[in-house]
């Protein structure tokens, strides 16, 4: 699934998971996905297998590339506002909303960052599982 036209919310670090969440679905569901639609020896003959896998793997790196591109957006959103409110800081540094503001922008960036190892995890398992199933069907193209 791409990622929604209007934009993604990277201030939410609840609205940002869940977007994460939704935009995961075809990984969650691939081994689903491939015992449906990918046929086992005994129907090979009924279905083009190639076909189907080739358009798994295009779904695959289209909703991988997409969720790649919402995560670091947001970490530089976040970064941006951390660096912004760390200059403020240095100002002013007796003012205690600026440091909690901070603190709190610098946490929503650690777990954003951390989404990128979520997703490296994701992403292998989905490769490993499509690769098991169509690895005799389809071979992927060498540049990617």
């Amino acid at each position: 699934m791409a990622a929604p036209s209007g934009g993604v919310n990277c201030e939410e670090f609840a609205e940002f998971q869940e977007l994460l969440k939704v935009m995961r679905t075809i990984d969650d569901r691939i081994v689903h996905e491939l015992n449906t639609t990918v046929p086992t020896a005994s129907f090979a003959g009924k279905i083009d297998a190639s076909q189907t896998c080739k358009q798994l793997y295009e779904s695959l790196m289209a909703a991988h590339a997409s969720r790649d591109r919402v995560i670091k957006n947001c970490i530089a959103q976040t970064s941006s506002v951390v660096r912004h409110l760390r200059e403020e800081r240095e100002k002013n540094l007796d003012d205690l909303t600026l440091l909690k503001q901070l603190r709190k922008e610098q946490t929503k960036l650690k777990w954003m960052q951390s989404e990128l190892n979520v997703e490296e995890v994701v992403n292998d398992r989905s490769w490993k599982v499509f690769n098991e199933r169509c690895r005799i069907h389809f071979k992927p193209p060498k540049n990617e």
